[in-house]
């Protein structure tokens, strides 16, 4: 704690967390070579690892998480540019730095050679020590901050996923409440006022006034089951999503005037997981909530066609259409809306993509079968 103090007071910087240490790999046939990259490279502080070989390297790679590898270009069996072939080939090591060792000349061919199969940078021997310390140090750094922003972007869709899933628990809790509370609450009124209404010994005045305030009441009741079941329909957890759409859309061309079409493919459409039906609901909802409010359209069509492989979404109108800045989904032109679609789909392994079909616009969303998880029983036609 005194030693910490004093350097405080001193000026000196004090890291109050030692850094995550990433792993650099040293690959060359001769062990002295080797023994020199580790005595200059020491004072980084990293992970050395030494590998005499390529097939050596390639085994140490596929055990490890290399941020770095600094390798000969001249070896036996495999030389640098063909372990530099080997290591892009593998989709962990996409995005992994190379940086060449050359004790002969190279020409600007030879650079090119190394720059195609993946290397970043190239160190002429006799090497100089500062400079190899700058070089890998700069492209350990660089893995370093990849990995942190990895990970905080995988933080970043857990959160949105819970968020997501919170969202739907609250939508369904509500609906719940509206249906089973207030409408049964609504339902016991209107009773009460239809009894007051026939019954003969009220004064006429007061029967009448029942009977409008019963037909009050009855409006509400339909507000408020229209409100729960948008909310979230009983009948998608209860029956299927097959059964919930086509409530949801004769419904909704019956309140819009927008004409709308619907195929739903096989005719026994099978049941899949909760998330992806609920999924698939909510962009259709979203989807022709836009439609309304924006396009102008007066034609709609929704498509929803499942195999063995994949299902795909389509939902499509005659409208204006949108900007192209939309369909690139760029942050600053894309709403909620087509966000919280966007990060649905992607929670599935999916792919959701926005056309301009000139007149209209096209959403269509792909999802693997695999992650649908397929429920035994299915809905009938």
């Amino acid at each position: 704690m005194f030693e910490v103090q004093s350097a405080r007071a001193r000026g000196e910087i004090v890291n109050a967390q030692p850094k995550d240490r990433v792993n650099i790999l040293m690959v060359d046939d001769q062990v002295g070579k080797l023994l020199s990259y580790e005595a200059i490279l020491a004072e980084l502080n990293e992970n050395l690892i030494k590998a005499t070989s390529g097939r050596e390297a390639m085994e140490i790679l596929l055990k490890n998480e290399i941020a770095v590898v600094l390798m000969d270009v001249s070896m036996p069996e495999l030389d640098g540019f063909e372990l530099a072939d080997l290591i892009r080939q593998h989709p962990r090591f996409e995005r992994t730095a190379i940086i060449f060792v050359s004790a002969v000349h190279l020409t600007d061919l030879d650079r090119l050679k190394g720059y195609q199969r993946g290397a970043v940078d190239y160190i002429s021997v006799p090497v100089v020590p500062e400079l190899l310390r700058a070089k890998v140090s700069i492209f350990a750094e660089l893995h370093r901050k990849t990995r942190d922003l990895e990970m905080l972007n995988f933080e970043l869709r857990c959160l949105s996923a819970r968020l997501i899933s919170t969202q739907d628990d609250e939508r369904r809790r509500l609906s719940r409440e509206m249906h089973d509370g207030f409408g049964q609450d609504l339902a016991v009124t209107k009773m009460a006022l239809d009894k007051i209404a026939f019954a003969d010994d009220s004064p006429h005045w007061v029967r009448e006034t029942a009977t409008k305030a019963s037909d009050v009441v009855f409006g509400v009741i339909q507000q408020v089951r229209s409100m729960s079941y948008l909310l979230h329909p009983p009948m998608l957890d209860e029956i299927g999503l097959k059964s919930a759409l086509e409530w949801y859309l004769d419904g909704l061309s019956k309140r819009s005037g927008i004409e709308l079409e619907t195929e739903i493919q096989p005719p026994n459409f099978p049941r899949f997981s909760a998330d992806v039906e609920t999924t698939l609901f909510r962009i259709v909802q979203e989807a022709l909530t836009n439609i309304i409010r924006h396009s102008g359209a007066t034609q709609a069509s929704v498509s929803l066609f499942g195999d063995q492989d994949h299902l795909v979404l389509s939902v499509q109108d005659n409208g204006k259409g949108v900007s192209e800045k939309v369909t690139e989904f760029r942050p600053d032109r894309m709403g909620v809306g087509i966000g919280g679609m966007r990060q649905r789909v992607k929670q599935l392994g999916g792919e959701l993509r926005i056309v301009n079909t000139n007149p209209g616009t096209l959403v269509q969303v792909k999802i693997p079968t695999t992650v649908a998880a397929r429920r035994e029983e299915s809905v009938g036609a």
